[in-house]
């Protein structure tokens, strides 16, 4: 289990430290952008702090964050699952970002592999169920990779395909895609791997349909999110 977050040898307050990282990984915002939103609230710091503070500090947010979120989720995160993967340019070269999705659309996990083909697919399904357990339907798309991997683990009987059925996995891209265009991609697989991880955790954190709950519980779920 990651330890708690230590702010010993920081000058910086733990709050001005949280509020960067909160930021830079929940909303579409360059490095330079948190250094600029920063400065209006009267807090100098550089673009490089803030990207050391995200690399030192934002694993450890996330990973408390999954780790309580998987302790109230398991009870019902094995109904159903959608899997599907997105191909992500690194240097020019093409990666894919493999995601599973539950039915109310919590990422469940993500991971970056080189290849699209079973022994991908499979890694990533141990991954996942691994951690959440095993699905009572599992819903993908067309891509054979899924068959076989599904097979393998003995859960063929569960697949379903269909043409607007993995639409919750599809969508679950948009806010990734959105954060890729802001940082310009990536350079490196290690680096894609850690931010899709640690953004797919915020996310979850406040992800609210808002459309489903009144103006006044939505205002006190956001408070709850930002206050833990």
């Amino acid at each position: 289990m990651t330890k708690p977050a230590s702010f010993k040898y920081f000058k910086t307050s733990p709050e001005i430290i949280r509020l960067a990282v909160m930021l830079y990984i929940r909303f579409s915002l360059s490095l330079r952008n948190v250094e600029d939103l920063l400065h209006k609230r009267g807090i100098d710091v550089s673009h490089q702090t803030v990207r050391y503070w995200w690399n030192r500090f934002g694993p450890m947010f996330a990973s408390e964050i999954r780790r309580r979120r998987v302790q109230q989720l398991r009870a019902y995160s094995t109904w159903k699952w959608h899997l599907d993967e997105v191909f992500v340019k690194v240097n020019g070269r093409r990666h894919y970002l493999w995601r599973a999705v539950d039915h109310e659309g919590e990422v469940l996990e993500a991971v970056v592999t080189k290849r699209r083909n079973k022994a991908a697919a499979l890694k990533f399904l141990k991954k996942a169920m691994r951690k959440h357990g095993r699905p009572k339907v599992i819903v993908t798309d067309l891509l054979r990779s899924y068959g076989a991997a599904l097979k393998e683990t003995g859960a063929a009987d569960r697949q379903k395909t269909g043409r607007w059925l993995n639409n919750r996995a599809e969508n679950s891209h948009l806010p990734f895609r959105r954060r890729e265009r802001a940082m310009l991609r990536f350079r490196r697989m290690r680096s894609l791997q850690k931010f899709a991880a640690v953004h797919a955790s915020v996310y979850n954190h406040f992800n609210q349909e808002r459309s489903l709950s009144s103006r006044p519980n939505f205002k006190l779920n956001r408070a709850a999110a930002l206050a833990e």
